[in-house]
């Protein structure tokens, strides 16, 4: 006949083996529903990347036909130009920089003000988060160097650019660009991981 003493600390083992297993069986649910929200989002993502591609296809094979914009009606777009660089492999869609999505918390964000890349002289500017988070789109940016290369994909054209500068600023909420205004540009900006600065890289276009 077990004591009282042995008897309630059987029960107590008893009940931190529950808590335990509950706990075990919540963590697990939490990491199998944010892998699967990430699946989904990624799949979604990819999805729209397809279709801006298509689309701009569909719009270099359709002009001056009759059907022209009967077929682009058909077509759902969601972003209007694309980012790749090769080095850090990294391909990323844009959405429009008036669109909810244009944010460094959902994706690669446009910054106020920015040029578009068809635009005589512009500098497109394109901020983006670091760190390890799904959405730190730029958290290799910090391994690009002078020279390298990186491409925008916008309106059936590619425009191709060259790395001319690199340099750190101060995180303030605000970024100096230094830049040579006589030519086409395109700047990425992010922080550099587990500081209080930002990089910013300045592409020309590689004529």
């Amino acid at each position: 006949m077990l004591s009282f003493m042995e008897a309630k600390k059987r029960k107590n083992k008893s009940w931190f083996l529950l808590t335990g297993s509950l706990l075990f069986l919540v963590g697990m649910g939490l990491v199998t529903y944010d892998y699967i929200s990430n699946k989904t989002i990624n799949n979604e993502e990819q999805k729209a990347l397809e279709e801006f591609y298509q689309e701009e296809i569909i719009v270099e094979s359709t002009v001056d036909t009759p059907k022209k914009e009967e077929v682009k009606e058909q077509v759902k777009v969601n972003y209007v130009a694309v980012l790749k660089i090769p080095k850090i492999s990294l391909e990323r869609g844009l959405v429009d920089p008036n669109s909810y999505l244009n944010n460094v918390n959902y994706n690669l964000e446009f910054v106020k003000g920015t040029s578009m890349p068809d635009e005589d002289n512009g500098n497109v500017i394109i901020a983006g988060h670091s760190g390890s988070a799904r959405t730190s789109y730029f958290r290799k940016l910090d391994q690009i160097s002078i020279g390298d290369e990186a491409f925008l994909v916008y309106h059936g054209n590619t425009y191709s650019y060259k790395v001319v500068d690199i340099y750190d600023i101060n995180k303030t909420g605000k970024a100096e660009i230094i830049r040579n205004k006589n030519k086409k540009a395109l700047t990425l900006i992010t922080c550099r991981h587990g500081t209080n600065k930002q990089i910013v890289i300045i592409f020309e276009l590689d004529n």
